[in-house]
């Protein structure tokens, strides 16, 4: 994208219409004290290519492929990405970092969003999704959001296999409105432990993730009826949509509210972003979804058309009025999503995550033969908890050493799992390479 400076013949030209002589002038409502008067304290300016090699020395300071093999996910997955996608994404009629504040200019950037609105509910189940929102954890928050404003309750209970770092944006989301969090427990099968709920009255919301953080598989059926019972909504939460290629999606099971990260579904993880935040619901719940919806509709002439659906621009523009942070998935991170899809078809998201299923299941039985334990009992999808065997951390580092990341420590985010370690592998990890960190952690 080019960045075009204002010249000063541009700053005084609009200087003057605005009716000021000077831009110190035209910030002076700004109380003195809030505005800063030493200069900013930058480096020295870089060249274009000054700056390629300082962009590229801040990026080994992290493992990513292919340079490094990386047995990781917790939220973030590595998939093939279709090269007809990065093609298309950067045709001049889609590619934009810009929100598109007023997409009626557009009919393809307005049906691009309807028809990443429409493969999404089909994947999730549900009846309607918005337009995108920031990332999986602010579309969790949302989603908790939109229970409160449905039942006028306050208090919500929250799975503790939710991915940690979702559950600490709920909790910062909801610091500063009171709004009352509880967390379930896991129970021994590495699953929300339903039983935990029995004492929790006045709920909102019920927030569950499958494909949990552990990997494993919920049963949101036995969820949503517990939720019926309490009066609340289910809240399905998820890391890795691609698991409903294989398993149920949340909404056959009842869920009310669907929201989670869209990241697997063809974007890079490049260095920890962009993420894309996906929120769908039920149709009787669509005048409390934040963010945007386009619709589709009929112009005077009898053609197709479309257009936002229920709110107008306004609603999206005034601070305390707005519902959410709406940013701009709304158009390239979306519709990277929704080319991916498309591009995958039903059948192609079958067979890939039934490719995805099949290779983390032949680490989890290799890791097994060489003292490795599996903690949780049941099916998991892309990755599994496994207890170490003593004395591997040494080994992790010797790995690292040769650069293969073996997983992720949950000690850090679950002090009672110490040793024990969140493993993935996606379709991305060839048996070569799940065969040669078999013979190191062997060695």
């Amino acid at each position: 994208m080019r960045y075009l400076p204002h010249t000063p013949e541009d700053i005084a030209s609009m200087l003057a219409v605005a009716g000021v002589g000077s831009l110190e002038e035209l910030f002076g409502s700004i109380p003195a004290d809030c505005r800063r008067t030493a200069e900013l304290q930058l480096p020295q300016p870089l060249t274009e290519w000054e700056l390629r090699d300082h962009l590229k020395e801040l990026s080994r300071r992290m493992a990513v492929d292919p340079e490094y093999t990386l047995f990781l996910g917790a939220g973030s997955y590595d998939h093939h990405i279709p090269a007809a996608i990065p093609y298309l994404l950067s045709r001049s009629e889609f590619v934009t970092s810009y929100t598109p504040y007023q997409p009626e200019m557009s009919q393809g950037t307005l049906q691009a969003i309807y028809e990443y609105q429409t493969l999404t509910a089909r994947l999730l189940g549900i009846e309607v999704a918005n337009a995108s929102l920031y990332d999986g954890a602010s579309a969790l928050a949302e989603g908790l959001l939109m229970a409160i404003r449905i039942t006028r309750r306050n208090r919500v209970a929250v799975s503790k296999s939710i991915h940690p770092f979702f559950r600490q944006v709920v909790r910062t989301y909801f610091k500063p409105t009171g709004y009352e969090l509880s967390e379930i427990p896991y129970d021994a099968t590495g699953r929300t432990d339903i039983a935990a709920l029995e004492p929790m009255e006045d709920l909102a919301a019920i927030a569950v993730q499958t494909p949990n953080f552990f990997g494993c598989i919920e049963d949101l059926k036995i969820f949503a009826e517990r939720a019926r019972e309490k009066q609340a909504l289910l809240v399905a939460a998820f890391t890795e949509p691609l698991a409903f290629g294989l398993y149920k999606n949340p909404g056959s099971q009842g869920a009310d509210i669907v929201c989670g990260e869209g990241q697997s579904l063809g974007l890079p993880r490049s260095f920890g972003g962009p993420a894309l935040g996906m929120l769908a619901s039920r149709m009787k719940y669509v005048r409390s979804m934040p963010g945007r919806l386009v619709g589709k509709a009929t112009d005077q002439n009898g053609k197709d058309g479309f257009v936002l659906t229920l709110s107008t621009r306004e609603q999206h523009i005034r601070r305390e009025k707005a519902t959410s942070n709406i940013c701009t998935n709304n158009s390239l991170c979306a519709l990277n999503a929704a080319m991916f899809m498309a591009t995958l078809g039903g059948t192609g998201m079958r067979k890939l995550a039934r490719l995805n299923y099949d290779t983390s299941e032949y680490l989890k039985k290799a890791l097994c033969r060489t003292g490795f334990q599996t903690v949780f009992a049941g099916p998991t999808f892309n990755e599994f908890v496994v207890k170490a065997p003593e004395g591997f951390s040494s080994t992790y580092e010797r790995l690292l050493s040769q650069k293969i990341v073996a997983g992720l420590a949950l000690e850090p985010f679950y002090p009672e799992l110490r040793n024990h370690f969140l493993m993935c592998a996606t379709e991305t990890r060839t048996r070569r390479e799940i065969d040669r960190l078999i013979e190191e952690v062997s060695a």
